[in-house]
C-alpha cells in the first residue's frame, strides 16, 4: 500500500500571565479569514524545532524560547496529503535568553497579505476565537499545565558529543580524540536546536570531542562553555557520584542549560533525570544503550524551585545534517 505523503509543519502557543490571567498569541490570516496559532511548513532540510521558532518570529514578530511540547495535530489536505503540525508552548525571550536569540539568523516577517493581525488574548477568549476546532487541543493542554503549575519550565539539554575518530585510529589519548567531519557537521546542526530551547549556559566535558561539539553554539551565542571534569569518561568511571552531583546541580539551576558528555556517562545522567521525573516521564526516557546516538540531544523540561525540581516532559532530537 502506497504511503500517504505528509507535510510537516511546526508552531507554538506563545503565552504569558497578566494580572493573574493566562494569555496567548493568535494570528489572523486574511487569505483564509481565520484566527490560528503562528505556524508553518518546514523548509527543505529544516529541523522541526528551528521551524517552530522561525514561524513564530515571521508571523507574530516575536523572538521566543520553546518550552514543553504540546499535542500536535494531523489532518487531511485537499490534495490527498496529510499535514502534521508540531506544537510547543513558548515564551517571549527575556534578557537571560538573549544569547540564544543572538545565535539565530534574522527572520523575514510575514507580509500583511499573509498575517494582518497579531493579538494577545485571554486563554478563554482565544478558545472561542479560534477558527478550527482542532486548534483547541493544544490550547487545552496548555491551560491544564498552567492550572497544575507545570507550564513555566526551563530546559536541561543533555548532549551526546558528535561522531568522533575511532579509538583504534587515534593513538594520542582519549582526551584529545577529535570529531570526524560528520561530527563537525552534527555540531554545527546543533546550533538552531540549542537556540530554540533558549540555552544560555553550556557545561561540557573538557575532552576535545565534547568541547568541539558545543563550540559552534557557544561561538554563535557569544557564550563561554564551562568545563567540568566529572563529565569525562575517566572521572565518571572513578566517581559516578561526582558526575551525578554535577548533573543534579544543573537540574536545579534557574537557567536553560546544555550539558555535553559521553555515551558511558549517559546512564548516570539519566538516573539523575529519572529521580526527578514524574512517572509517565520516566517511562519516556531512553532505556537502552546507547541511550543517545552521536550528536543527539535529550531535552528535559523542568519546573519547580531549585530545591524541588520536577521533570515535566522529555523529547529527543536529532540535528539534521
Amino acid at each position: 500500500m502506497k504511503a500517504v505523503p505528509v507535510v510537516e509543519a511546526a508552531g507554538a502557543l506563545v503565552w504569558r500571565v497578566r494580572q493573574g490571567r493566562l494569555q496567548v498569541v493568535l494570528v489572523h490570516r486574511p487569505r483564509y479569514k481565520d484566527w490560528s496559532w503562528p505556524k508553518g511548513k518546514l523548509e527543505p532540510g529544516e529541523h522541526v524545532v528551528t521551524a517552530a521558532v522561525r514561524e513564530v518570529e515571521e508571523e507574530a514578530g516575536l523572538d521566543v524560547v520553546l518550552g514543553r511540547p504540546l499535542p500536535g495535530l494531523e489532518y487531511p489536505l485537499a490534495d490527498g496529503r496529510f499535514k502534521r503540525v508540531h506544537y510547543w508552548s513558548a515564551q517571549v525571550a527575556g534578557r537571560p535568553d538573549r544569547p540564544a536569540v543572538h545565535a539565530r539568523p534574522p527572520a523575514q516577517h510575514a507580509s500583511a497579505d499573509e498575517i494582518d493581525r497579531v493579538r494577545w488574548m485571554d486563554a478563554d477568549v482565544a478558545r472561542r476565537r479560534l477558527t478550527r476546532e482542532d486548534d483547541r487541543v493544544p490550547l487545552d493542554a496548555l491551560v491544564d499545565a498552567h492550572a497544575r503549575g507545570r507550564l513555566d519550565t526551563r530546559a536541561l539539554v543533555v548532549v551526546r558529543h558528535g561522531r568522533a575518530r575511532s579509538r583504534a585510529s587515534w593513538g594520542k589519548g582519549e582526551a584529545t580524540r577529535p570529531l570526524t567531519d560528520a561530527g563537525k557537521r552534527q555540531a554545527a546542526a546543533l546550533v538552531p536546536v540549542l537556540s530554540g530551547f533558549g540555552v544560555a549556559e553550556v557545561v561540557t566535558s573538557p575532552w576535545a570531542r565534547c568541547r568541539s561539539t558545543v563550540a559552534p553554539y557557544t561561538a554563535a551565542a557569544g557564550l563561554a562553555a564551562t568545563e567540568d571534569e566529572p563529565l569525562t569518561e575517566a572521572a565518571h568511571e572513578e566517581s559516578p557520584e561526582k558526575t551525578a552531583g554535577v548533573v543534579a546541580d544543573r537540574l536545579r539551576a534557574g537557567t536553560d542549560v546544555a550539558v555535553c558528555t559521553h555515551r558511558p556517562v549517559l546512564p548516570t545522567v539519566l538516573d539523575v533525570v529519572a529521580a526527578h521525573a514524574r512517572p509517565r516521564v520516566r517511562a519516556a526516557l531512553p532505556a537502552a544503550d546507547p541511550y543517545l546516538r552521536p550528536g543527539q540531544v535529550l531535552v528535559c523540561h523542568v519546573s519547580g524551585a531549585a530545591d524541588d525540581p520536577h521533570v515535566e516532559a522529555v523529547e529527543v532530537h536529532t540535528p539534521l545534517v
